[in-house]
């Protein structure tokens, strides 16, 4: 089976638990633990963002090291505040130096499982803009990097899903150039994470002009995969 979850926000190395948070995040990484549990050596599971706040790949090591404790296939997507996102020879090289044999990196690339074309980049959310040209090579470029999975996951075969850590639609807000990606590829389904607490209310979630969203932030899923199917959705519009 396919399952995603988005940021488990991990620290085993670095002084930045989440259970300062309460709620939802006490005794999270427990909980993250319960919840990956049940995947298995046949499954592939997509991080979508924020996996670990370690601010550089020897930081991560313990956070990767815990992950990789369950047999499960894993693929990381960049979230916002993985500070320790290197080059992908230079995140390979530390897996295989490492002995994570289970992780690969969805970054201009796609996968396949079963008949299931994994596509994604990081995205663009409204908090970044600084306005002026920034933004608009800051939107040009994870629309490039979405276009370039797209285009990976059409040569594999497979229906085109999409993960990203910045939700694409939120209340007030439309990611214009990729929403409008993702329809011109005939994308279904779409996966995203970023979203916490009282923001995860203001979520837009289910089928949008046809495609299907949905919400995978670890505090939002109760730290547990959501499995990638077709579910019956409320169409939004």
């Amino acid at each position: 089976m396919l399952y995603a979850i988005g940021d488990l926000h991990l620290s085993m190395a670095v002084d930045k638990p989440m259970d300062i948070f309460g709620g939802a995040w006490d005794g999270y990484v427990k909980k993250i633990e319960e919840g990956l549990s049940a995947l298995t050596a046949d499954d592939t599971l997509v991080l979508a963002g924020d996996t670990s706040w370690g601010m550089s790949l020897n930081d991560t090591l313990a956070d990767f090291q815990f992950l990789e404790r369950f047999p499960c296939r894993k693929l990381l997507l960049k979230g916002n505040h993985d500070y320790f996102w290197e080059t992908a020879a230079k995140m390979k090289r530390f897996f295989s130096d490492h002995g994570l044999l289970s992780f690969d990196i969805l970054h201009n690339n796609a996968y396949l499982y079963e008949d299931t074309a994994v596509c994604g980049t990081r995205g663009w959310f409204y908090e970044e803009e600084r306005g002026g040209e920034h933004d608009v090579k800051m939107i040009n470029r994870e629309t490039l990097r979405l276009r370039a999975s797209l285009e990976a996951g059409i040569k594999l075969g497979g229906e085109l899903t999409v993960f990203l850590h910045y939700p694409p639609l939120y209340e007030g807000y439309r990611c214009d150039p990729l929403v409008d990606t993702m329809t011109e590829y005939g994308v279904k389904r779409c996966y995203f994470g970023h979203l916490h607490g009282r923001a995860r209310a203001r979520a837009i979630e289910g089928l949008y002009k046809g495609i299907a969203y949905h919400l995978i932030s670890a505090d939002h899923v109760g730290f547990t995969p959501v499995a990638v199917e077709t579910p019956a959705l409320r169409p939004l519009l």
